[in-house]
Protein backbone atom coordinates (compact mmCIF):
# COMPACT_ATOMS: atom_id res chain seq x y z
CA UNK A 1 0.00 0.00 0.00
CA UNK A 2 2.80 2.41 0.89
CA UNK A 3 4.55 1.61 -2.40
CA UNK A 4 1.37 2.41 -4.33
CA UNK A 5 1.06 5.72 -2.52
CA UNK A 6 4.69 6.50 -3.35
CA UNK A 7 4.11 5.68 -7.03
CA UNK A 8 0.94 7.76 -7.02
CA UNK A 9 2.89 10.74 -5.70
CA UNK A 10 5.69 10.09 -8.21
CA UNK A 11 3.24 10.20 -11.11
CA UNK A 12 1.95 13.57 -9.90
CA UNK A 13 5.46 14.98 -9.56
CA UNK A 14 6.51 13.43 -12.87
CA UNK A 15 3.76 15.24 -14.76
CA UNK A 16 5.02 18.58 -13.47
CA UNK A 17 8.62 17.72 -14.32
CA UNK A 18 7.46 16.62 -17.77
CA UNK A 19 7.02 20.29 -18.62
CA UNK A 20 10.67 20.86 -17.64
CA UNK A 21 11.62 17.91 -19.84
CA UNK A 22 9.77 19.34 -22.83
CA UNK A 23 11.48 22.69 -22.28
CA UNK A 24 14.91 21.07 -22.18
CA UNK A 25 14.05 19.01 -25.25
CA UNK A 26 13.33 22.23 -27.15
CA UNK A 27 16.91 23.41 -26.80
CA UNK A 28 18.77 20.11 -26.44
CA UNK A 29 17.18 18.26 -29.36
CA UNK A 30 15.45 20.82 -31.57
CA UNK A 31 18.02 23.64 -31.40
CA UNK A 32 21.05 21.47 -30.59
CA UNK A 33 21.84 24.05 -27.89
CA UNK A 34 23.22 22.93 -24.51
CA UNK A 35 21.37 25.44 -22.33
CA UNK A 36 22.19 25.53 -18.62
CA UNK A 37 19.90 28.52 -18.06
CA UNK A 38 17.20 26.09 -16.94
CA UNK A 39 18.96 25.56 -13.59
CA UNK A 40 18.21 29.21 -12.88
CA UNK A 41 14.95 29.74 -14.77
CA UNK A 42 13.14 26.93 -12.97
CA UNK A 43 13.91 28.73 -9.70
CA UNK A 44 12.89 32.02 -11.30
CA UNK A 45 9.47 30.60 -12.09
CA UNK A 46 9.13 29.26 -8.56
CA UNK A 47 10.34 32.51 -6.97
CA UNK A 48 8.07 34.76 -9.01
CA UNK A 49 4.97 32.64 -8.46
CA UNK A 50 5.61 32.11 -4.75
CA UNK A 51 6.36 35.76 -4.08
CA UNK A 52 3.24 36.94 -5.92
CA UNK A 53 1.00 34.40 -4.20
CA UNK A 54 2.55 35.25 -0.82
CA UNK A 55 1.65 38.89 -1.46
CA UNK A 56 -1.96 38.08 -2.33
CA UNK A 57 -1.94 37.60 -6.11
CA UNK A 58 -4.20 35.13 -7.86
CA UNK A 59 -2.31 31.80 -8.25
CA UNK A 60 -3.16 31.46 -11.95
CA UNK A 61 -2.01 35.01 -12.69
CA UNK A 62 1.15 34.39 -10.65
CA UNK A 63 1.86 31.23 -12.64
CA UNK A 64 1.43 33.08 -15.93
CA UNK A 65 3.75 35.89 -14.80
CA UNK A 66 6.31 33.28 -13.77
CA UNK A 67 6.20 31.87 -17.29
CA UNK A 68 6.96 35.32 -18.73
CA UNK A 69 9.82 35.73 -16.27
CA UNK A 70 11.32 32.50 -17.58
CA UNK A 71 10.96 33.77 -21.11
CA UNK A 72 12.96 36.86 -20.11
CA UNK A 73 15.70 34.58 -18.77
CA UNK A 74 15.79 32.71 -22.08
CA UNK A 75 15.95 36.01 -23.93
CA UNK A 76 18.97 37.02 -21.83
CA UNK A 77 20.81 33.83 -22.79
CA UNK A 78 19.85 34.24 -26.42
CA UNK A 79 21.18 37.79 -26.57
CA UNK A 80 24.43 36.80 -24.85
CA UNK A 81 24.96 34.08 -27.45
CA UNK A 82 23.76 35.77 -30.63
CA UNK A 83 24.65 39.43 -30.07
CA UNK A 84 27.77 39.16 -27.93
CA UNK A 85 28.97 35.94 -29.63
CA UNK A 86 29.50 34.14 -26.33
CA UNK A 87 29.56 30.32 -26.77
CA UNK A 88 26.26 28.55 -26.11
CA UNK A 89 27.39 26.64 -23.04
CA UNK A 90 29.03 29.68 -21.45
CA UNK A 91 25.98 31.86 -22.21
CA UNK A 92 23.78 29.48 -20.24
CA UNK A 93 26.25 29.36 -17.37
CA UNK A 94 26.42 33.16 -17.18
CA UNK A 95 22.64 33.44 -17.15
CA UNK A 96 22.38 30.72 -14.50
CA UNK A 97 24.86 32.55 -12.27
CA UNK A 98 23.10 35.90 -12.76
CA UNK A 99 19.71 34.36 -12.03
CA UNK A 100 20.89 33.18 -8.62
CA UNK A 101 21.19 36.77 -7.42
CA UNK A 102 18.08 37.86 -9.33
CA UNK A 103 16.03 35.08 -7.74
CA UNK A 104 17.22 36.08 -4.27
CA UNK A 105 16.04 39.62 -4.95
CA UNK A 106 12.70 38.40 -6.32
CA UNK A 107 12.12 36.56 -3.04
CA UNK A 108 12.87 39.69 -1.03
CA UNK A 109 16.51 38.89 -0.24
CA UNK A 110 15.45 35.59 1.33
CA UNK A 111 16.50 32.04 0.47
CA UNK A 112 12.92 30.75 0.45
CA UNK A 113 9.27 31.78 0.40
CA UNK A 114 6.61 29.61 2.03
CA UNK A 115 3.16 28.95 0.57
CA UNK A 116 1.75 27.01 3.51
CA UNK A 117 -1.97 27.68 4.12
CA UNK A 118 -2.15 29.85 0.98
CA UNK A 119 -4.31 29.17 -2.06
CA UNK A 120 -2.55 27.69 -5.10
CA UNK A 121 -3.65 26.50 -8.54
CA UNK A 122 -4.41 23.14 -6.91
CA UNK A 123 -6.80 24.62 -4.35
CA UNK A 124 -9.57 24.95 -6.96
CA UNK A 125 -9.56 21.19 -7.57
CA UNK A 126 -9.09 20.36 -3.90
CA UNK A 127 -12.26 22.36 -3.20
CA UNK A 128 -14.05 20.02 -5.63
CA UNK A 129 -13.21 17.10 -3.36
CA UNK A 130 -9.95 15.86 -4.85
CA UNK A 131 -7.00 14.95 -2.67
CA UNK A 132 -3.84 17.03 -3.03
CA UNK A 133 -2.04 14.39 -5.12
CA UNK A 134 -5.04 13.94 -7.41
CA UNK A 135 -5.35 17.70 -7.80
CA UNK A 136 -1.69 17.86 -8.83
CA UNK A 137 -2.26 15.05 -11.34
CA UNK A 138 -5.24 16.88 -12.86
CA UNK A 139 -3.35 20.18 -13.16
CA UNK A 140 -0.29 18.35 -14.48
CA UNK A 141 -2.30 16.50 -17.13
CA UNK A 142 -4.09 19.67 -18.26
CA UNK A 143 -0.80 21.56 -18.47
CA UNK A 144 1.01 18.77 -20.33
CA UNK A 145 -1.83 18.33 -22.83
CA UNK A 146 -1.99 22.06 -23.52
CA UNK A 147 1.80 22.34 -23.88
CA UNK A 148 1.98 19.38 -26.27
CA UNK A 149 -0.95 20.66 -28.34
CA UNK A 150 0.48 24.18 -28.64
CA UNK A 151 4.02 22.99 -29.43
CA UNK A 152 2.79 20.45 -31.98
CA UNK A 153 0.87 23.19 -33.74
CA UNK A 154 3.64 25.78 -33.42
CA UNK A 155 6.45 23.59 -34.74
CA UNK A 156 4.27 22.75 -37.73
CA UNK A 157 4.05 26.42 -38.71
CA UNK A 158 6.55 28.17 -40.96
CA UNK A 159 8.24 29.83 -37.97
CA UNK A 160 8.38 26.59 -36.00
CA UNK A 161 9.79 24.71 -38.98
CA UNK A 162 12.48 27.38 -39.33
CA UNK A 163 13.45 26.85 -35.68
CA UNK A 164 13.68 23.09 -36.21
CA UNK A 165 15.73 23.61 -39.36
CA UNK A 166 18.08 25.93 -37.46
CA UNK A 167 18.98 23.07 -35.16
CA UNK A 168 19.23 20.50 -37.96
CA UNK A 169 21.06 22.45 -40.66
CA UNK A 170 21.78 26.12 -39.90
CA UNK A 171 23.73 26.71 -43.14
CA UNK A 172 20.87 25.47 -45.27
CA UNK A 173 18.25 27.56 -43.50
CA UNK A 174 20.47 30.67 -43.65
CA UNK A 175 20.69 30.14 -47.40
CA UNK A 176 16.89 30.38 -47.46
CA UNK A 177 17.10 33.88 -45.97
CA UNK A 178 16.20 32.93 -42.39
CA UNK A 179 17.92 34.75 -39.53
CA UNK A 180 19.15 31.82 -37.42
CA UNK A 181 20.04 34.11 -34.50
CA UNK A 182 16.40 35.11 -34.20
CA UNK A 183 15.34 31.45 -34.33
CA UNK A 184 17.78 30.57 -31.54
CA UNK A 185 16.45 33.40 -29.36
CA UNK A 186 12.84 32.33 -29.92
CA UNK A 187 13.70 28.73 -29.10
CA UNK A 188 15.44 29.74 -25.87
CA UNK A 189 12.52 31.97 -24.90
CA UNK A 190 10.05 29.12 -25.41
CA UNK A 191 12.23 26.61 -23.58
CA UNK A 192 12.83 28.71 -20.48
CA UNK A 193 9.24 29.90 -20.42
CA UNK A 194 8.14 26.26 -20.14
CA UNK A 195 10.77 25.53 -17.50
CA UNK A 196 9.66 28.54 -15.42
CA UNK A 197 6.02 27.47 -15.80
CA UNK A 198 6.97 24.09 -14.40
CA UNK A 199 8.95 25.78 -11.61
CA UNK A 200 5.86 27.75 -10.61
CA UNK A 201 3.72 24.61 -10.49
CA UNK A 202 6.39 22.64 -8.61
CA UNK A 203 6.77 25.39 -5.99
CA UNK A 204 3.01 25.42 -5.41
CA UNK A 205 3.06 21.63 -5.08
CA UNK A 206 5.99 21.63 -2.62
CA UNK A 207 4.51 24.54 -0.67
CA UNK A 208 7.57 26.75 -0.98
CA UNK A 209 10.13 28.24 -3.35
CA UNK A 210 13.79 27.77 -2.44
CA UNK A 211 16.89 29.24 -4.03
CA UNK A 212 18.58 25.84 -4.54
CA UNK A 213 15.56 24.01 -5.98
CA UNK A 214 16.89 24.26 -9.54
CA UNK A 215 20.17 22.51 -8.79
CA UNK A 216 20.41 19.31 -10.85
CA UNK A 217 17.30 20.08 -12.90
CA UNK A 218 19.23 19.90 -16.19
CA UNK A 219 20.40 16.37 -15.34
CA UNK A 220 16.90 15.28 -14.32
CA UNK A 221 15.47 16.76 -17.51
CA UNK A 222 18.09 15.15 -19.74
CA UNK A 223 17.60 11.81 -18.00
CA UNK A 224 13.85 12.03 -18.69
CA UNK A 225 14.47 13.00 -22.32
CA UNK A 226 16.84 10.11 -22.94
CA UNK A 227 14.77 7.52 -21.04
CA UNK A 228 11.63 8.61 -22.90
CA UNK A 229 13.29 8.46 -26.31
CA UNK A 230 14.93 5.08 -25.68
CA UNK A 231 11.94 3.34 -24.11
CA UNK A 232 9.01 4.90 -25.95
CA UNK A 233 10.42 5.86 -29.36
CA UNK A 234 10.66 8.92 -31.58
CA UNK A 235 8.96 7.91 -34.83
CA UNK A 236 7.28 11.28 -35.28
CA UNK A 237 7.14 14.62 -33.52
CA UNK A 238 3.90 13.95 -31.63
CA UNK A 239 5.16 10.59 -30.40
CA UNK A 240 8.40 12.29 -29.42
CA UNK A 241 6.55 14.81 -27.26
CA UNK A 242 4.47 12.08 -25.63
CA UNK A 243 7.61 10.02 -24.97
CA UNK A 244 9.06 12.98 -23.05
CA UNK A 245 6.09 12.98 -20.68
CA UNK A 246 6.26 9.21 -20.22
CA UNK A 247 10.01 9.43 -19.68
CA UNK A 248 9.60 12.06 -16.96
CA UNK A 249 6.90 10.06 -15.18
CA UNK A 250 8.84 6.80 -15.56
CA UNK A 251 11.96 8.41 -14.13
CA UNK A 252 10.07 9.69 -11.09
CA UNK A 253 8.44 6.29 -10.53
CA UNK A 254 11.86 4.63 -10.62
CA UNK A 255 13.15 7.16 -8.08
CA UNK A 256 10.15 6.49 -5.83
CA UNK A 257 10.69 2.73 -5.98
CA UNK A 258 14.43 3.05 -5.35
CA UNK A 259 13.82 5.27 -2.31
CA UNK A 260 11.14 2.86 -1.08
CA UNK A 261 13.54 -0.07 -1.08
CA UNK A 262 16.02 1.90 0.99
CA UNK A 263 18.43 3.86 -1.21
CA UNK A 264 19.69 6.90 0.75
CA UNK A 265 18.44 10.19 -0.77
CA UNK A 266 22.06 11.37 -0.89
CA UNK A 267 22.74 8.70 -3.54
CA UNK A 268 20.07 9.96 -5.94
CA UNK A 269 22.56 12.05 -7.95
CA UNK A 270 24.71 8.95 -8.48
CA UNK A 271 21.65 6.91 -9.42
CA UNK A 272 20.59 9.57 -11.94
CA UNK A 273 24.06 9.64 -13.52
CA UNK A 274 24.13 5.84 -13.81
CA UNK A 275 20.59 5.81 -15.27
CA UNK A 276 21.51 8.36 -17.94
CA UNK A 277 24.72 6.49 -18.77
CA UNK A 278 22.80 3.21 -19.17
CA UNK A 279 20.09 4.85 -21.29
CA UNK A 280 22.69 6.43 -23.56
CA UNK A 281 24.53 3.11 -23.85
CA UNK A 282 21.48 1.04 -24.82
CA UNK A 283 22.01 1.53 -28.59
CA UNK A 284 25.62 0.38 -28.19
CA UNK A 285 24.54 -2.72 -26.27
CA UNK A 286 21.88 -3.36 -28.93
CA UNK A 287 24.48 -3.26 -31.70
CA UNK A 288 26.75 -5.53 -29.67
CA UNK A 289 23.98 -8.09 -29.19
CA UNK A 290 23.15 -8.04 -32.91
CA UNK A 291 26.81 -8.61 -33.76
CA UNK A 292 27.03 -11.41 -31.19
CA UNK A 293 23.92 -13.14 -32.55
CA UNK A 294 25.24 -12.85 -36.10
CA UNK A 295 28.58 -14.35 -35.04
CA UNK A 296 26.86 -17.24 -33.25
CA UNK A 297 24.70 -18.00 -36.31
CA UNK A 298 27.71 -17.94 -38.62
CA UNK A 299 29.65 -20.14 -36.18
CA UNK A 300 26.80 -22.63 -36.06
Amino acid sequence: MQLLLAIHGAVATGLLWAVVTIGIFTTYRILDFADLTVEGSITTGAAVAATLIYNGADPFVATLVACFAGMAAGLMTGLLHTKLKIPALLSGILSMIALYSINIRIMGNRANVTLLRLDTVYTVFENLGLSNRNAVIVVGLITVILVIAVLYWFFGTELGSAIRATGNNPRMIRAQGVNTNTMIIIGLVISNGLVALAGALIAQDYGYAEIQMGVGSIVIGLASVIIGEVLFGTKNFMRNLISLVLGAVFYRVIIAIVLFIGLPPTDLKLFTAVSVAIALSLPVFGDYLKTLKKSLREGA
